[in-house]
Formats: C-alpha cells, sequence, structure tokens
C-alpha cells in the first residue's frame, strides 16, 4: 500500500497507515543452503521416525557425521513445523466405575 513514487513521503505514509518504517525497508535474508541441507536431513529422520525429539534427532544427525546444536535443531523443526509425536497426559479423564 505504500507507493515509493507517491508525493507524500514514506514516513508520512506509515504514519497514516500505522505501520512502522522497518518494515517497509525491511529487506528477508534467504535461508543459509547449509540450513536448506540439515532441514532436509532432518525431515527425513522425521518421517523415518516421527517420535523422536530434538534431542534424539541430534544424536541420528551424529551417527550421519552431522555435528548440529540441538538448539538449532528445535529453531529448524519449529521452523517446519515439526513435532515429535507421543502419547500426551489424561489426566482428566475420569475412570469408568468412578462416579462425581
Amino acid at each position: 500500500m505504500i507507493d515509493r513514487d507517491d508525493k507524500l513521503s514514506i514516513t508520512c505514509q506509515c504514519e497514516l497507515l500505522d505501520v512502522a518504517r522497518s518494515t517497509v525497508y525491511y529487506q528477508p535474508e534467504p535461508a543459509p543452503q547449509s540450513d536448506i541441507d540439515l532441514m532436509r536431513r532432518i525431515d527425513q529422520i522425521h518421517l523415518a521416525c516421527p517420535f523422536l525429539g530434538s534431542r534424539r534427532i541430534v544424536d541420528a544427525l551424529a551417527d550421519d557425521g552431522i555435528v548440529a546444536n540441538r538448539k538449532k535443531v528445535q529453531r529448524l523443526m519449529r521452523i517446519m513445523g515439526l513435532a515429535a509425536l507421543y502419547p500426551k497426559q489424561a489426566t482428566t479423564i475420569p475412570a469408568v466405575g468412578h462416579r462425581v
């Protein structure tokens, strides 16, 4: 919605639209190729064993000779929307024979 060729300055346009100027000038940088390769390998591991969390994925990567920090693996898994499958707690489900 911001027109750089308009007679109204970018600062005024941002004020009118209630948008920070930094969002207008921000140029996103592409992800490094090393991160893309690591994400591809994490995805392969996750598809083979969807129950593995970030700690065990780091171990699986180490078995392949890839050294990666657990926090980096967590961040990349979060970006890709991956989470380990495990049984969640069912603390609020009453037993069949118990009455309220």
